[in-house]
């Protein structure tokens, strides 16, 4: 369980003072899918980011299973059992798709064991177990390729900051499966097929969470106010 005691990320900009995360207060349940959604600019990758720990909170306090994680590092963090996804992977010259599922999961896997992972995320295993994790890949391989490194390293929390993005049509429908284990998902994203999933949507604006509750009744509420109006079709919010 994540909780979220009055937290706050402030900058500066030009002698201007602009609350980016402004007294959030929050629980992420364990066994539970919560997603976060919002109009750009609203605060959802901030707030992933400070749970984190690759941004620091100016003011309050983040626990995670009752321990105070608020001034831990990244890699400490990590070691506590909270994985992140980034919306652009970051790609690895001369080191292949297999070795780093083993990294990520700290074991050395077998190769049927590795293509488990990627065909999860839906991509052909035997097409890229051995492939260079590199720029030669396109932005949908890549993504794709880094859920299941996300995947492989199991953990408590899973945080994915827009799992969708550069995923086509036809591999959507399987990226929405992942979400399935019993496990702490964070999940930011503006596609309704993926909000639906959840167990819990929580809505950001302006830095704040201005509501939350089940998809069902918050999806209604998007789809009627003017701060969810609905762009690029039924199937996204924003």
């Amino acid at each position: 369980m994540i909780e979220l005691k009055n937290v706050s990320y402030i900058v500066e900009d030009k002698g201007i003072t602009k609350n980016i995360i402004d007294n959030v207060s929050y629980i992420f349940k364990d066994n539970c899918i919560t997603a976060i959604t919002g109009h750009n600019g609203s605060g959802k990758s901030t707030l992933t980011k400070l749970i984190m720990g690759i941004i620091k909170p100016t003011s309050g306090q983040i626990i995670f299973d009752g321990k105070d994680i608020t001034n831990m590092s990244i890699d400490e963090r990590a070691r506590l059992g909270l994985n992140y996804a980034f919306q652009q992977p970051i790609t690895f010259k001369g080191i292949e798709v297999k070795d780093l599922i083993d990294i990520a999961s700290s074991e050395k896997n077998s190769i049927p064991k590795a293509c488990e992972y990627l065909s999860r995320v839906g991509i052909c295993a035997r097409e890229y177990i051995n492939r260079e994790f590199d720029n030669t890949l396109s932005g949908g391989e890549q993504k794709r390729i880094e859920l299941a490194l996300t995947l492989a390293k199991k953990g408590k929390v899973i945080i994915f900051d827009e799992p969708e993005a550069g995923i086509d049509l036809w591999s959507f429908d399987r990226l929405s499966g992942i979400f399935s284990d019993k496990m702490c998902y964070i999940v930011v994203s503006h596609q309704e097929r993926l909000l639906s999933r959840a167990n819990e949507i929580v809505v950001l604006d302006g830095g704040k969470i201005v509501k939350s509750g089940k998809p069902k009744d918050i999806l209604k509420q998007l789809s009627l106010e003017q701060c969810g109006r609905t762009r690029g079709g039924k199937d996204e919010i924003r």
